[in-house]
């Protein structure tokens, strides 16, 4: 499919539709997603697309919402009902100017609330309520309107979850497993067995061992000197493809720099042979048909018995998405 150009000038979203935001120059992407979904995109500037309601949710959206309204800052006005309020900035460089502003704006609207304004997102997810969202668009004009808490993408305004880097953590990779935990809303206990699959240099098993689980460490490289000896991994120097486990674990992780089907497939074998119960993964996608190979990886997953299969585009993802699936027990 031929992704559309970006307009020449910023379009605004209209009322009804569903305004989503991405990673800057994914926006084509997340139109081919929407379109296969017959939910009629438009593209409407850097980082912003709009659509009918979606079947399900798109893996290339950081964030989505439904219009209440859009024009003028000025227009606009703060939502009423409980819930919790966010503003966010589309994540481009002209997008980000605009964060003092939208700081602003959102603390005077806050404050218009009163006592319908619930302290977090959080909270509004634990009470069943609404994030109501206002995306400033431009230093003029602006979107307003609401998701359910608990059907956001993301409880992080605009979907930009940032996670903070420890001085020793070896890479960026750490960064994305926390991310991915924090959206999949489960995370490996104290004593849990999991498998780290590419491990090496270990970004993903230093911050597992650091949740006090259990980790055999796959990768014929070397892992960072600080995790040699460790009580709690354990490093098997083999291909990943050619590693069994000798008894079921509580978790597969993997985050391999591999092509995505081979990946897919395996991960497939983990499921059929009911070899774990929890995953997360990430895959790493081509240049071109990014939406069809999410679709072949995807089906690949589900046909080894993975369920609950969620494909994201996280913020700490570059070409790249993660994985979450469960197996019942």
């Amino acid at each position: 499919m031929r992704h559309p150009k970006l307009p020449p000038r910023l379009e605004l979203p209209g009322r009804g539709r569903w305004l989503w935001t991405c990673r800057a120059g994914f926006e084509g992407h997340l139109y081919e997603e929407l379109a296969w979904q017959k939910a009629q995109p438009k593209l409407l500037g850097p980082a912003l697309v709009e659509s009918d309601s979606p079947k399900s949710a798109p893996a290339f959206a950081r964030q989505g919402f439904v219009v209440d309204a859009s024009g003028p800052l000025e227009a606009l006005h703060a939502p009423r009902g409980p819930g919790h309020l966010q503003a966010w900035v589309p994540d481009t460089d002209e997008g980000n100017r605009l964060s003092g502003g939208a700081q602003t704006l959102l603390n005077s609207w806050r404050e218009a609330r009163g006592a319908d304004e619930l302290p977090t997102a959080k909270a509004a997810w634990d009470r069943g309520t609404a994030l109501f969202q206002l995306a400033v668009l431009s230093p003029q004009l602006g979107a307003v309107g609401r998701v359910m808490a608990r059907d956001a993408l993301s409880l992080a305004p605009g979907g930009r979850h940032r996670m903070l880097r420890d001085r020793d953590a070896p890479s960026r990779a750490a960064l994305k497993l926390e991310e991915a935990l924090e959206t999949f809303g489960h995370s490996p206990g104290p004593e849990e067995a999991c498998v780290d699959l590419g491990a090496a240099p270990g970004g993903w098993t230093q911050r597992l061992i650091s949740k006090g689980a259990r980790v055999v460490a796959v990768d014929p490289a070397a892992l960072m000197p600080e995790l040699l000896g460790h009580r709690l991994v354990k490093h098997v120097r083999s291909s990943a493809f050619g590693y069994q486990p000798p008894e079921r674990t509580d978790w597969l992780f993997c985050d391999m720099a591999w092509r995505p089907l081979e990946v897919a497939a395996l991960l497939g074998k983990w499921a059929r042979n009911r070899w774990t119960r929890f995953l997360v993964a990430n895959i790493k996608l081509p240049m071109n048909d990014k939406n069809t190979i999410i679709f072949r990886v995807r089906a690949l997953l589900e046909a080894g018995g993975w369920q609950q299969v969620r494909v994201r585009q996280l913020y700490h993802d570059r070409d790249e998405v993660t994985v979450t699936a469960r197996l019942e027990r």
